[in-house]
């Protein structure tokens, strides 16, 4: 019998058997992982210089324990856990907390200590921050600042469609968080879709989820595992070829036209909003020509701003800090446009009694 050969474009990853939490515990119970400890006080990050030097530790600024927060409600998932909204018992303060079972696949676990990672460096405003992490009793628990206006998903949902000064203020703050990404801790973020970029009263849009990024060794550094959301995949990664950062531009330029239009952009129109299927849309995303924002509908400098992130070839797309000087991105900025104004006035996605 004749044994088919795979096909080439097809490329399918088998997990790693699990390996048991218990390999990555000290004696003490903190989850010890590479140069990542992690326990009921919180988070320390060990140089790669000085691994044997308890001095030349990072330690978070422990202000409160797991014991301090009180469960509200459960807001969602993310990357391998639940996330709920929960409140500190004696200031009042709302944090997102994120509970992750370490019982899981290998991939999963460096996923998730690559986050830690992620979070424990981050200094940008337009990244969720991580305030604390724990370990206790065979799960990680992370502490967030809670984004009370959800995320993009969220403000579509009310408004339908977001207007093109609004638009270029999310874009602005998008795209300086993925400079500082992109630029400074060279990461892929692979997952840049509407829920995993959060939005806030004041305003703010954040982006989150960083438990499918992956850290670049160097510039050269490409990665080729398929991960993320299928929907907002540039084609280089769904045909299985390597990709480096145009990828997160691409997903941006799908995220921003999917708000202008009120529907996701291979949609063909309102009416199917179920959209085409798993295979068309693998299809249409390698095969076909990339959407376009309409120029009937909007501005010559809006057009041109998605054209620069949706290129089939990754080199024809604008770079995130080329992005920030895009004439769309300028055209508002002395404008004064208030998001807060925006989502101000919107319905919480979140209602609960204080």
């Amino acid at each position: 019998m004749k044994i088919k050969k795979p096909i080439k474009e097809l490329k399918l990853s088998v997990p790693a058997q699990n390996s048991p939490i218990s390999t990555f515990l000290t004696a003490s119970g903190t989850f010890h992982d590479g140069d990542l400890l992690l326990n009921q006080k919180g988070l320390r990050l060990i140089s790669d210089e000085n691994e044997s030097v308890p001095s030349e530790t990072k330690e978070v600024d422990l202000q409160f324990s797991l014991e301090d927060l009180e469960t509200i409600k459960v807001i969602g998932k993310g990357s391998g856990g639940v996330v709920q909204l929960v409140r500190h018992k004696w200031v009042g303060t709302l944090f997102a907390l994120k509970v992750i079972q370490m019982t899981i696949q290998e991939e999963i676990r460096k996923q998730i200590v690559q986050e830690l990672k992620i979070n424990q460096a981050s200094q940008c405003p337009n990244v969720v921050v991580c305030y604390h992490s724990f370990y206790h009793n065979g799960a990680i628990s992370l502490v967030f600042e809670y984004m009370d206006r959800g995320s993009l998903v969220d403000v579509v949902r009310q408004v339908k469609t977001i207007l093109e000064p609004y638009l270029a203020v999310v874009c602005k703050q998008v795209l300086q968080g993925l400079v500082y990404l992109h630029h400074e801790r060279h990461v892929i973020h692979r997952d840049i879709k509407p829920s995993n970029l959060l939005v806030n009263h004041k305003g703010e849009v954040k982006i989150t989820d960083f438990g499918v990024s992956a850290m670049l060794a160097s510039s050269m550094g490409q990665r080729d595992t398929f991960v993320g959301t299928y929907n907002y995949m540039a084609p280089e990664r769904i045909s299985g070829s390597t990709y480096d950062y145009k990828s997160d531009i691409w997903s941006l330029g799908m995220v921003i036209l999917e708000c202008a239009i009120g529907r996701f952009p291979y949609t063909k129109s309102e009416d199917q909003q179920s959209g085409p299927s798993f295979y068309e849309l693998l299809q249409a995303i390698v095969g076909s020509s990339p959407p376009s924002a309409p120029p009937d509908q909007f501005s010559p400098e809006f057009c041109s701003f998605i054209s620069a992130c949706i290129q089939k070839d990754p080199r024809d797309r604008s770079s995130s800090l080329e992005l920030l000087s895009h004439p769309f991105i300028k055209k508002f900025e002395d404008k004064d446009i208030d998001l807060s104004i925006l989502v101000g006035s919107l319905e919480p996605p979140v209602n609960f009694t204080r």
